[in-house]
């Protein structure tokens, strides 16, 4: 049997497409942590610019769900590939628009309007790519291999974030700030249809997924996966969002409030928060398939359960550690937070979210867990914390991470452990 070689080829598909998706994704929080809130909402102060941006970061959310369920629809009733390749679509072409949109100077309050339309769209393609990525990653592995198979579409989202963030880093540095601010945000905007044009070369020659082939042949396709998600896994669908929510919250504080915070508050360079956000990017690619591997030995609960109770523990100290002034300890707090406790729950995710749900309504399952939450968590994430930092400090913002963290502790006490079970 070539399943080692084939598992590689398929795994390694989903983590090169999921890399572009998310690339696309997280240039946008990049651009409007930094350049969206002088280009777009140059008429308000500071603040107001930067949650006016934030809120276009957050439609991407709202539409996620969307995306979630119209191609889970047709991921549990159509097949996971083709599902993937629509998703890659649409998500390069959203991207490339944004580099070309005008801006405030040149379209008034027009433009603002564009780029919020545009970013939904963004939404809708990014909560199409995740279930599906995974499922083909989860369904094509062993038994006793899903957990470290699955984290590498999961590796996909610390290496596009790092691939965004360095290459907007690399022209904000190379560039001046007139020029950047003119015409060079555009660039890494545009890059996006090389990438995508990759990505569709490697998606188009995988296979469909086994388990769903199987269900193809034997005809079990549900009419309305949705309904029927709905109707047999209630308990899971909640379960699953609730541990979802912490990881989502820190990884969008870790990641695009901690940019803003750090040159606002700490007075630090724009390009010394870029590189500790892109520094927990690289420890990512190595500590999220391991705890996905750890998950595969141990279980997924305690692994899962380990990384919500250690990022409870973690929300205060990191703003004493942010706050000593060192750019050495600020990029120390970044990766604590983002390497150990948020990635033993992302490492696991893929693995588990899919176990929790039959084949007949694992895209949809696995994907409004994921994508559904999104919009409650990390989509607000930025523009909750911007506000608490402004009304009542920065333990505003550690006590609003903890209760998010409490909420996954107690989901993920009750979740079932799912790592033996047949998919």
């Amino acid at each position: 049997m070539t399943e080692r070689p084939h598992i590689r080829q398929v795994v390694l598909a989903s983590f090169i497409g999921t890399t572009i998706e998310w690339y696309d994704f997280f240039l946008y929080g990049t651009a409007a942590a930094l350049v969206f809130n002088k280009l777009f909402f140059p008429n308000v102060d500071s603040l107001t610019g930067t949650l006016s941006a934030y809120g276009t970061f957050a439609i991407g959310f709202v539409a996620r769900p969307l995306g979630g369920a119209v191609f889970g629809h047709y991921g549990d009733k159509v097949g996971r590939k083709a599902m993937l390749v629509w998703s890659l679509l649409l998500m390069g072409v959203a991207t490339a628009l944004i580099g070309l949109l005008p801006t405030y100077a040149t379209l008034g309050v027009w433009a603002a309007v564009l780029l919020t339309m545009v970013r939904f769209v963004q939404g809708i393609g990014v909560g199409g790519e995740w279930g599906g990525a995974v499922l083909m990653a989860v369904e094509h592995s062993s038994r006793g291999r899903r957990g470290f198979h699955g984290s590498w579409p999961q590796m996909g989202v610390p290496a596009g974030l790092l691939l965004s963030t360095g290459v907007f880093a690399l022209f904000s540095t190379v560039l001046s700030e007139q020029q950047f601010l003119a015409w060079g945000w555009r660039i890494p905007f545009l890059l996006s249809t090389v990438l995508i044009g990759v990505g569709l070369f490697i998606r188009l020659r995988i296979i469909e997924s086994p388990a769903f082939s199987k269900l193809k042949e034997t005809g079990s396709e549900v009419r309305f996966p949705l309904r029927d998600l709905l109707r047999e896994h209630p308990r899971n669908l909640l379960v699953g969002m609730g541990m979802r929510f912490a990881q989502n919250v820190l990884f969008y504080l870790y990641s695009v409030f901690v940019l803003s915070y750090g040159q606002t508050v700490l007075h630090q360079s724009k390009n010394t928060m870029l590189a500790g956000v892109a520094i927990a990017s690289v420890i990512g690619l190595f500590t999220t398939p391991l705890f996905g591997a750890l998950s595969d030995r141990v279980g997924r609960r305690p692994v899962y359960l380990a990384g919500a109770i250690l990022s409870l523990l973690y929300c205060f100290p990191f703003f004493w550690l942010v706050g000593q002034g060192s750019v050495l300890m600020v990029w120390l707090a970044i990766v604590l937070g983002m390497n150990v406790g948020h990635d033993m729950m992302y490492g696991v995710q893929a693995a588990y979210f899919s176990e929790l749900f039959g084949t007949h309504v694992r895209y949809s399952g696995a994907s409004l867990v994921y994508q559904l939450t999104s919009v409650f968590s990390g989509g607000l994430a930025p523009f909750i914390a911007t506000w608490l930092l402004a009304r009542h400090g920065s333990s505003a913002v550690a006590g609003y991470m903890s209760l998010a963290c409490g909420l996954s502790v107690v989901a993920a006490w009750f979740a079932p452990e799912t790592y033996r079970q047949e998919v």
